[in-house]
């Protein structure tokens, strides 16, 4: 039963499910003040599992019902604006980084964290039309490389302790 539709819409319910777990999470959890907007980004494990186990257009799947469905739970419009530009242009990135091949899980998703927090930046310029936010650019980068970190470990870690478990490639 390896690599059936079932086990595939089961593992991509439980992601989009714990992908929302963390959403919450996160919610509750006061912005860091000095860093508008700034969050660790937990709901990207499961993204960076789905990636690298079940492929993009999954991941894809999950990363743009996680950020409907926040929006509709925990948010507004103007945030949906920002974490649907986040969340597919930083899963373009890392989907591109993972097939060069050149890119642990560590580097991919350093990468896309950095991504995610430059498309929120420049939805900010473009949507309240001032370049004078661009002062951000350094505070965004080594937030998105810090969270990139830690959610890359985590998720390298998660990878390798279900490898063998069947869901390599279903």
């Amino acid at each position: 039963m390896k690599n059936s539709s079932v086990q595939t819409l089961a593992m991509t319910g439980m992601l989009i499910a714990l992908a929302m777990v963390f959403s919450y999470i996160e919610a509750l959890v006061p912005v860091f003040a000095l860093i508008p907007g700034f969050r660790i980004g937990l709901a990207n494990m499961a993204i960076i599992f789905a990636l690298y186990r079940l492929g993009f257009l999954k991941s894809l799947e999950i990363s743009v019902i996680r950020v409907i469905l926040s929006t509709l739970l925990f948010s507004n419009a103007l945030s949906f604006i920002y974490s649907m530009a986040g969340a597919v242009t930083s899963l373009l990135l890392m989907a591109f980084l993972k097939k060069t091949g050149v890119f642990s899980t560590l580097g991919v998703s350093v990468c896309g964290a950095v991504m995610h927090n430059l498309s929120q930046l420049l939805v900010a310029v473009l949507l309240f039309e001032s370049s004078q936010l661009m002062y951000l650019l350094p505070f965004y980068v080594l937030s998105g490389t810090v969270a990139g970190v830690f959610i890359g470990l985590c998720g390298a870690l998660i990878l390798e302790r279900t490898k063998g478990l069947g869901y390599e490639g279903i």
